[in-house]
């Protein structure tokens, strides 16, 4: 079985631009109430995944009370390294039921690191649900 059975295509996913400003991820997160969202550079690379306490922490750590101060920070700043790994689009179920364990979303990438969309933790038990459902019914 293929992974891209469980993707949400880049189209259909909310992502911030790495040029994005930290006031820019804080609007978009809370207008889509997200608690997480990639980050994708310009040229379309997965550049890692902020979260809102990652922007809340920027927020304060400037010490700046004006929401226009958090207008010259950029997103790729606040982005932790390592933390929210993407997978390949190659990647086995295996490796991706194991990923999906401890991440509520695993970014998909191409063999070039160019984000192409989200596996949710939603759509793995959705499909785990489906299947014993199915094995009941026999």
């Amino acid at each position: 079985m293929n992974i891209i059975r469980f993707l949400t295509p880049k189209s259909s996913v909310a992502y911030l631009d790495s040029a994005a400003t930290v006031r820019n991820g804080f609007e978009k997160m809370t207008y889509h109430k997200y608690r997480a969202i990639p980050v994708i550079s310009s040229d379309g690379v997965y550049v890692g995944t902020v979260t809102e306490g990652d922007l809340l922490r920027s927020m304060l750590n400037s010490g700046a009370g004006d929401m226009r101060e958090h207008e010259k920070v950029c997103i790729k700043d606040v982005v932790r390294e390592g933390w929210n790994p993407p997978v390949s689009i190659n990647a086995t179920v295996d490796q991706l039921f194991h990923r999906v364990t401890e991440q509520n979303f695993v970014p998909v990438v191409d063999d070039r690191g160019v984000f192409i969309g989200i596996v949710t933790r939603k759509a793995v038990i959705t499909f785990l649900c489906e299947i014993y459902e199915n094995s009941v019914k026999q």
